[in-house]
């Protein structure tokens, strides 16, 4: 498993937010990477292969749920796990982003323990 983290928002401070949640995992060799927009953030999935995405749906040039698609159907990775942020909190949203291959839905606000529980899960990392 790869314990590379992809932080994908357009939003700087939800970021910074994620990253600021996540940064403990930095002892234990885990690199992030950050995009603002879908097409970065495929960019980097086809070239650094992240163990976990963090995925914001509603964004500029491509949208959340077009890179969930393309990552899990298209590319066929099955071992990028994504957990799609949104916003967007109605069960059709959900379900859309369930269809496209998204691992885990979540809605912001979001918990940044429950963040950080899934990722030390997903990377399979042994705390200290």
């Amino acid at each position: 498993m790869s314990k590379k983290i992809l932080i994908t928002d357009d939003e700087p401070h939800i970021r910074l937010l994620l990253e600021q949640a996540l940064e403990d995992l930095e002892d234990y060799d885990v690199e992030f990477f950050f995009a603002e927009n879908g097409e970065i953030a495929l960019d980097i999935i086809r070239e650094e292969k992240p163990g976990l995405v963090l995925l914001d749906v509603m964004m500029p040039k491509m949208n959340g749920f077009d890179v969930c698609k393309t990552v899990k159907r298209d590319w066929e990775m099955s071992d990028v796990y994504i957990i799609m942020l949104t916003a967007k909190g109605q069960e059709y949203d959900k379900d859309k982003g369930l269809d496209v291959g998204a691992d885990l839905y979540m809605t912001k606000p979001f918990n940044p323990d429950e963040i950080m529980a899934h990722a030390i899960r997903v990377l399979e990392i042994e705390l200290d």
